[in-house]
């Protein structure tokens, strides 16, 4: 077995938003990937840049060609700051960060601590976009934060989302929406950041009543959009946005043989997350040994789940399914209610776990 990885470190990615939010520091989230790659795999410090189905290889940036057995495509959405005009201008003079990228996450944190008064947007990124939902987190931790400082009141606090409603789900959204109302932000639905006017400090909203600009902008905090890798074009088709083209129950290509995907760039019509991709690690190790046996190969259903900060101790699990569905782990504890254990556990035992345990296929 080969891992094609070009980046030298290893970042558990869902504590970036505590570290943007203060709670965390980057060390925590940060591993060398030699010391992640499991036992028995060889680790290709490269990055791939191109598949030939037909000859079954993978190209390299070096030129090389890797041949496969069976190939599972999972490298992750780029961040795509030139599709939202201004924001890498802003982010370089320091009025726009975001704790989605490992480049800008401390930024978050710095503006935050330095901000007394003024007007600040938080975004919800439109997908495909990794885990859109948990950008509600460095939103709560930075609310809470100001109105432990006892300037929340000085603040002007606008949170946009390209959702009709805060997530589009109506069972978490309930749980969330007294807790916008609680510390007093104004949400912006139906829209995304269109654009930002570094010397005007506005940030323009992108409408279907058209644009709307917010003036006197003090601080931006707008995740950026997200797209598949160029060279994943030929595993698309028309139908996927740039995605994976595959089966989203067995997560195999729908044309290419022994060919699988799952992730953020995997078709598989539901929210990413860190949770959904664990559940289909499950299905695809699984399916490829049934493909090579000829068995048949079980679906994956579409479960994932989106963790809510609501303040810097309480935290609420949204799971559901691929038709948006409520799909509750346990029934003994209602996990949708925001809880001080399930903050803990988010943020204490499951970096724990992940690299203690889940890297190394325990759990």
């Amino acid at each position: 077995m080969a891992v094609i990885a070009p980046d030298p470190v290893h970042r558990y990615r869902p504590l970036l938003n505590y570290v943007g939010g203060g709670q965390a520091s980057m060390s925590r989230l940060t591993r060398s990937m030699a010391a992640v790659i499991p036992s028995g795999c060889t680790w290709l410090p490269h990055r791939a840049v191109a598949v030939h189905a037909d000859e079954r290889e993978v190209e390299l940036d070096t030129g090389e060609r890797v041949g496969y057995g069976d190939l599972v495509v999972a490298p992750g959405l780029e961040p795509d700051l030139a599709a939202t005009p201004g924001l890498a201008e802003a982010m370089e003079a320091g009025w726009s960060a975001t704790a989605h990228l490992s480049s800008r996450a401390e930024d978050t944190w710095t503006a935050i601590k330095r901000m007394t008064r003024g007007r600040v947007v938080f975004t919800i990124p439109p997908e495909p976009a990794p885990c859109c939902g948990t950008a509600l987190k460095p939103l709560f931790l930075t609310c809470d934060h100001w109105r432990r400082e006892g300037v929340l009141e000085e603040i002007d606090v606008r949170l946009v989302t390209p959702y009709s409603s805060l997530l589009g789900l109506g069972f978490a959204d309930r749980q969330v929406e007294p807790h916008l109302q609680r510390f007093g932000i104004t949400v912006h639905h139906d829209a995304t950041v269109g654009a930002l006017d570094h010397q005007a400090r506005t940030v323009t909203l992108s409408t279907p009543d058209g644009e709307q600009v917010l003036d006197g902008v003090d601080q931006a905090f707008v995740v950026p959009h997200y797209r598949p890798p160029d060279w994943l074009a030929p595993l698309a088709s028309d139908d996927t946005g740039g995605l994976v083209d595959i089966d989203p129950g067995t997560l195999a290509h729908h044309s290419l043989p022994r060919v699988w995907s799952l992730g953020d760039v995997a078709h598989v019509r539901t929210r990413p997350s860190g949770g959904a991709l664990r559940s289909q690690v499950e299905v695809l190790a699984d399916n490829i040994r049934r493909g090579r046996t000829g068995e048949s190969l079980r679906h994956y259903d579409g479960y994932t789940i989106i963790p809510i900060t609501v303040d810097r101790r309480r935290l609420l699990l949204a799971e559901f399914d691929r038709t948006g569905t409520p799909q509750p782990t346990t029934s003994l504890i209602d996990l949708t209610v925001p809880r001080r254990l399930l903050w803990a556990f988010d943020r204490y035992v499951e970096p724990v776990v992940y690299f203690r345990a889940l890297l190394k296929g325990r759990v």
